[in-house]
């Protein structure tokens, strides 16, 4: 009876612990990590999984693919075995052989170049050639009614795209066979079926539309061509009607939760969307977010054992690895770290010039990193501020003039100036885009010390990743912003060159032509290691530990204390806070977690109970980081606010600020009798305290030593209670160490200053 009962709660779904705002990043993160566990648990000892009879040997490498993308290398136990398991077995049908290729694809492709060799051979070999299939793949299981199917022909092609990635390339009689097969067999309203004549389903019109790209961009001529010694960019675009046809019935019959046009197969649906937003790095299909949407359906389907429960036709009824794979294979690969995104402008259709070269990019950036990356299309006119900082980089490219309003314009600087890096590129010489960006520039950062100026030769960028002379490549131009340069222009089309990339047709190139090239990749790679510090795989959180992580319980009563990250200098004195730590320990013996710095948009905000805010220029918020700030405190959280050396912008933007939050509860002087400046708390007496200040218009300090009666302290008070406290007056650089230049409080009374709010905040 127990165990009967044990094995009812684990087929039992859990209930995501949302927000209101959908599915968390670290709730996906433990649903991938719990159905990993569940796939290892499944796995036999040989290493396998146990099979099913039609597809005998697909299930372990479906379960072997859904390991390696959910963050398991090929040295983790229960991969490893399963490799040794797989380079040994010979399979000998479509979806086995698919799959098979796939995992040798992703886990380590020069090691298994003579199997993935071997296995698109056979594909090719086992193609369907003539007749009214040709171009489909089959199941070997003569009659059944459908042994010819829409879905082993998606698989084979998915593993032909995946092996030409790693440079084991099909014939291209091969592509052309399926690329006719699925144009013919589109349905009228633009779907395609199980196969020729069923009607439509969300998953076989989303893998008719992957198949279709992947073969279409195979064969057609790219939009950048070689002619003897000679690059032709930019050139003429074909629509692809077929592809906007099922786009449309996508976004017509969208749902993430169900298979659209049938009630089964929907984690196949999702794997299948995921290839969709892919290969066209679309984060939307319609107006639909179709990872975040589809992540939180897939976490609340979860069963607490980790799986997912079957959702397959009757031949699978009861087989939850199947569908636990395909599910992590959505929630993994969706959630792969952006690299870059490129943004979307007018004049319509002018900023994709060269359709593959963002992929070609990207393609030897993980590579050259050992990284899964991904990059997305983005529209800067619905976009916020928070939705262009998911990317560390903006790449933006055209032929004319790019079009953006005062809003657009304004979203660009505030992207900057929260760390994001512009990455500007002109395709094809002669049109209005230099002029116009260069234009673009000077509006966004209109400072004497921010100018577009070229990139000396000690820049970083250029000896990053490869070493490359800046005599003899292509000019780049930069501007710097504080301490980085945050904006970098290409006037001499990169991307025209990227298009030339990948799948080893660099080889074939006269040596002129493929040093171009290569000059190109070397430089694209360059600038994204510089704006990114190679960080990229680190700063998703998308990427789990799948064995549970090394993050440590923090104990009951402990502080979790963080530092805001603003556009107005936040980073203007970085040891403060830790050095705030230091002196906690050691005169209070208060436990503080490790610090770290959050967004005011960030859900970890929320982790914190102690927040600093301090900086020294102008800055404005974005409705989100607001939002976020009346949250924390709403919440029982204190702010310590200061202006670094009484910087004047600061304060004034956040008096601002705060007043647009709080509108009915602004600022006021805290009176010289409240407790926080007593010992009541078991921090010190402030009665007087010592500051430097300003001796008049001149901008003269006078050198610490003048008393007051208390220190000049104001906050917004809240249910009798200190929200947020502001110094106008420095503390931060104090903190840092003698700062007799600062208009602000000495290094001693800044430290006793800070600690008393620090212990207010703990009571």
């Amino acid at each position: 009876m127990a165990i009967a009962m044990a094995s009812l709660l684990a087929r039992m779904p859990r209930i995501a612990a949302q927000s209101t705002g959908g599915v968390t990043a670290e709730q996906v993160n433990e649903a991938i990590a719990d159905g990993v566990r569940f796939l290892k648990s499944e796995q036999r000892d040989d290493g396998t999984w146990e099979e099913r009879a039609l597809y005998a040997g697909g299930l372990t490498p479906l379960a072997t693919l859904a390991l390696l993308q959910s963050g398991c290398g090929v040295q983790d136990e229960a991969v490893a075995k399963a490799l040794k398991h797989l380079r040994q077995f010979h399979a000998d049908a479509t979806y086995t052989t698919a799959l098979q290729t796939m995992v040798f694809c992703y886990a380590e492709p020069e090691r298994d170049l003579i199997l993935i060799q071997r296995n698109v051979r056979w594909l090719e070999e086992h193609q369907i050639r003539d007749g009214e299939n040709a171009g489909m793949w089959a199941i070997p299981t003569l009659g059944t009614p459908d042994h010819t199917d829409n879905s082993m022909t998606h698989m084979a092609m998915l593993a032909l795209y995946e092996a030409e990635r790693v440079g084991v390339t099909a014939a291209d009689e091969t592509w052309r066979l399926a690329l006719a097969y699925w144009r013919r067999s589109q349905n009228p309203d633009g779907s395609w079926g199980w196969g020729p004549g069923y009607p439509g389903t969300g998953s076989m019109t989303a893998a008719g539309i992957a198949s279709v790209l992947a073969a279409s961009q195979r064969l057609e001529p790219a939009d950048a061509r070689v002619t003897g010694e000679a690059i032709a960019c930019c050139q003429p675009q074909a629509p692809n009607k077929h592809v906007d046809l099922a786009n449309s019935w996508l976004q017509r019959n969208f749902s993430v939760n169900r298979n659209p046009g049938v009630d089964y197969w929907h984690s196949y649906f999702l794997f299948a969307l995921e290839r969709v937003g892919r290969i066209t790095a679309q984060r939307f299909i319609g107006d639909h977010d179709w990872y975040r949407e589809g992540a939180e359906t897939v976490v609340g389907l979860q069963l607490l054992d980790g799986s997912w429960p079957s959702d397959l036709d009757e031949e699978h009824l009861n087989d939850t690895r199947v569908s636990t794979s395909f599910y992590l294979l959505f929630l993994s690969k969706g959630r792969r770290p952006l690299l870059l995104a490129h943004l979307k402008h007018e004049p319509h259709g002018d900023w994709r010039r060269h359709r593959g070269a963002l992929h070609n990019l990207v393609a030897t950036v993980e590579h050259a990193w050992q990284v899964p990356l991904a990059h997305q299309v983005v529209d800067v006119g619905p976009a916020t501020v928070e939705d262009l900082l998911q990317t560390p980089v903006l790449y933006i490219s055209g032929h004319d003039a790019p079009e953006f309003s005062a809003e657009e314009k304004r979203k660009l600087r505030m992207y900057v100036d929260r760390g994001g890096f512009l990455f500007f590129d002109q395709s094809c010489a002669g049109g209005d885009f230099d002029a116009a960006v260069r234009k673009l520039i000077a509006e966004l950062f209109p400072g004497p010390d921010a100018k577009l100026s070229p990139l000396p030769p000690s820049h970083p960028i250029w000896r990053m990743e490869r070493p490359i002379d800046p005599a003899s490549a292509p000019m780049l131009w930069g501007v710097d912003v504080s301490c980085r340069t945050a904006v970098v222009y290409a006037s001499d089309d990169l991307a025209c060159r990227w298009e030339l990339m990948g799948r080893g047709r660099e080889l074939a190139y006269p040596p002129a032509v493929r040093a171009r090239v290569e000059q190109a990749e070397t430089l694209g790679l360059n600038i994204l290691a510089y704006a990114t510090n190679r960080e990229v795989a680190f700063k998703d959180p998308s990427l789990p530990t799948v064995d549970g992580g090394d993050e440590a319980d923090h104990p009951r009563g402990q502080i979790r204390i963080a530092n805001i990250l603003h556009p107005g200098g936040c980073e203007g004195a970085p040891g403060a806070l830790r050095n705030l730590l230091r002196l906690a320990d050691r005169e209070l013996r208060v436990t503080i977690a490790v610090p770290q710095e959050v967004s005011l948009a960030s859900p970890a905000l929320f982790t914190n109970n102690f927040l600093m805010f301090h900086g020294r220029s102008a800055f404005e918020l974005t409705p989100a980081e607001r939002a976020g700030l009346k949250e924390f405190v709403a919440r029982g959280g204190t702010i310590l606010a200061d202006a670094i050396c009484a910087n004047r912008d600061f304060t004034d933007s956040l008096r601002k600020e705060l007043g647009v939050i709080f509108p009915e509860t602004p600022l006021k002087p805290i009176p010289a009798d409240d407790p926080l400046f007593t010992t009541e708390f078991g921090g010190y007496d402030l009665s007087k305290v010592t500051r430097n200040r300003s001796a008049g218009a001149d901008g003269t300090i006078t050198p610490a030593g003048e008393t007051h009666a208390h220190p000049q302290l104001e906050s917004i008070k809240i249910d009798d209670r200190h929200v947020i406290i502001f110094s106008p007056y420095d503390l931060s650089c104090a903190l840092e160490g003698p700062a007799p230049q600062c208009e602000g409080y000495s290094r001693k009374d800044a430290a006793r200053i800070s600690l008393n709010v620090l212990l207010y905040a703990v009571h």
